[in-house]
């Protein structure tokens, strides 16, 4: 289930009326049938700008395809965004994002796993770059459509608050990262 789909077009339009995150909370009311904390609405008003600013580059046609909160079936996972539309060849992409508000992490000795502030402390979580991954392994080994119509799954992870330092890209994560799609941003893992 999508909570928010549009256009790039449309998705502008959205922002630009500076309620993005009211449209997604009425959006996921309406489809998901609940409704979600400030601290969430916070960081979808947040990381949808930041986004917003990476999207507007013209490379990208303004009728390709954006989604928010794309819950995996049968999962209680969540894609926090997503951009489809074709190549010049008329081949399907999707790019997966995984959108994190963290200012730094920790390494950890756990394959996939770093630590970083959530709430009060720090706590263990994936990688960005193997959460943006096991998205895509999941679409890719349980969706139909992705699987009949040869979908090409892009996995990245957008950090639009970390200062880079040498955690997330660290050599232990790079077995996640090099699955990982490449681009430029304030930071972007690849």
């Amino acid at each position: 289930m999508i909570v928010y789909r549009a256009t790039k077009s449309d998705f502008h339009q959205d922002i630009d009326t500076g309620n993005i995150d009211g449209i997604i909370e009425d959006a996921l009311m309406k489809n998901l049938h609940r409704s979600t904390s400030q601290k969430e609405k916070d960081s979808w008003r947040s990381s949808l700008l930041f986004m917003w600013n990476v999207i507007s580059d013209t490379g990208i046609p303004d009728n390709s395809g954006i989604a928010i909160e794309f819950q995996i079936p049968h999962t209680s996972k969540r894609v926090d965004f997503i951009i489809s539309g074709f190549d010049k060849s008329d081949h399907s992409y999707v790019v997966i994002v995984e959108l994190k508000q963290w200012v730094s992490a920790e390494l950890t000795v756990k394959d996939g796993i770093v630590s970083t502030a959530l709430g009060r402390g720090l706590h263990e979580s994936l990688h960005p770059s193997y959460q943006a991954w096991t998205y895509a392994a999941l679409l890719e080994d349980f969706n139909e459509t992705v699987y009949q119509e040869n979908i090409t799954l892009k996995p990245c992870a957008y950090l639009h608050n970390y200062e880079e330092d040498t955690v997330i890209r660290n050599s232990f994560y790079s077995e996640h990262r090099r699955k990982l799609l490449s681009f430029k941003a304030r930071y972007a893992e690849a």
